[in-house]
């Protein structure tokens, strides 16, 4: 008889977890398993809500297990580390993103591309090593292998860092990985101002690039240029401004998870310009070749990206002071949080105040 989260492993765990396809969470007792050689025990203070959150607990995705705990933008300080352990000390600041394992093996894994291995393990949803679920962010504590765990700076904020860890490596990679910050004075454009977009600008520009934001909301305009410092804004739905635009930029990093045609980005391409897909669009969008081979453009898709490059990431926000827009919350607003997510209504991420609320609603 398979024994119950509580059960499962010696060490127990508080967090809040979804319980049927409603998404709706609620307290919830778990375990966490015992601090191994190679392991980190965190205390975990602030977690990101990501939009996949969303996704996991309604089960939109068609393979959440319930109870589900979500959250992999965790960022907190570490109270145990395994005699093995070389990186990190008791009291370091530490985070966890997206993954919590991988086969360590395949050619992904040597190169640094964990996120991109078969066997990759998802840090909330999925099946670890010792066939126990992983349960996420949204709790007290979480025990992770080395490899997976991220140094924090001590400048870099928690709570603003805290997205970084999806949100931040989510576009740092591909822009890095497709040469979009390999020369100063490159032009890019960010589609979507969200929790992605927002991120995109800042590293862009932190790279010396020129930043054109793409987007169907007018009031975003003066957000983009006053506040995020995008140079230029564009209204997707005004075909004289996208014509007048027309081969002008080096590469565009596309955040948006809506349907919406890829025509009029391809567009705004020079020759051998690059559209680069990060938003999960759920159904299957309208790729026009004709256009690509006109100009040998490049339409791809990314990914987080690995350890190795997630660190990078992180050294490289706290150099220059880069940190996602926040709303910090307490835990019981969680499902209201949710709501907001599903209607598009936050600047730019949510952040759950773990340390501060989450033992106030224990069961």
């Amino acid at each position: 008889m398979a024994k119950s989260p509580e059960e499962e492993h010696p060490r127990k765990a508080f967090g809040w977890a979804a319980k049927d396809t409603s998404g709706i969470l609620s307290p919830f007792s778990f375990s966490r398993r015992i601090n191994g050689e190679k392991d980190v025990t965190l205390k975990i203070l602030y977690c990101g809500i990501c939009h996949s959150d969303l996704h996991f607990s309604k089960n939109e995705w068609n393979f959440s297990v319930y109870p589900l705990v979500p959250g992999h933008e965790i960022v907190g300080v570490v109270t145990e580390v395994g005699s093995k352990v070389t990186k990190l000390r008791v009291g370091d600041r530490a985070g966890v993103g997206a993954m919590v394992g991988s086969c360590g093996k395949c050619e992904n894994c040597v190169h640094d591309l964990e996120i991109y291995c078969p066997d990759v393990i998802l840090t909330n949803n999925y099946v670890y090593h010792d066939g126990t679920r992983t349960y996420g962010g949204y709790s007290d504590k979480i025990v992770v292998d080395e490899h997976f765990v991220v140094c924090f700076p001590e400048n870099l904020p928690l709570d603003g860092g805290s997205p970084l860890l999806c949100a931040g490596i989510s576009v740092y990679s591909p822009l890095k990985y497709f040469g979009l910050l390999s020369e100063p004075g490159m032009h890019l454009g960010v589609v979507g101002l969200g929790g992605l977009g927002h991120l995109a600008v800042k590293f862009a520009k932190a790279f010396g690039q020129t930043v054109t934001v793409i987007s169907n909301s007018p009031w975003k305009k003066k957000e983009a240029i006053e506040k995020l410092g995008a140079d230029f804004f564009l209204l997707s739905h005004e075909p004289e401004l996208m014509k007048a635009a027309t081969g002008t930029m080096d590469g565009i990093i596309d955040t948006v998870s809506a349907m919406h045609p890829l025509q009029p980005l391809i567009d705004l391409l020079k020759t051998h310009g690059k559209l680069v897909m990060v938003g999960a669009v759920e159904k299957p969008l309208e790729l026009p070749v004709m256009p690509l081979l006109g100009g040998r453009k490049l339409v791809a898709g990314s990914a987080a990206g690995g350890m190795k490059e997630t660190q990078e990431m992180i050294d490289f926000a706290a150099k220059h002071n880069i940190t996602a827009d926040i709303e910090v919350i307490p835990m019981d607003y969680v499902n209201k949080a949710m709501e907001r997510i599903a209607k598009a209504d936050v600047r730019y991420r949510f952040v759950i105040d773990i340390a501060n609320t989450l033992n106030t609603n224990r069961i």
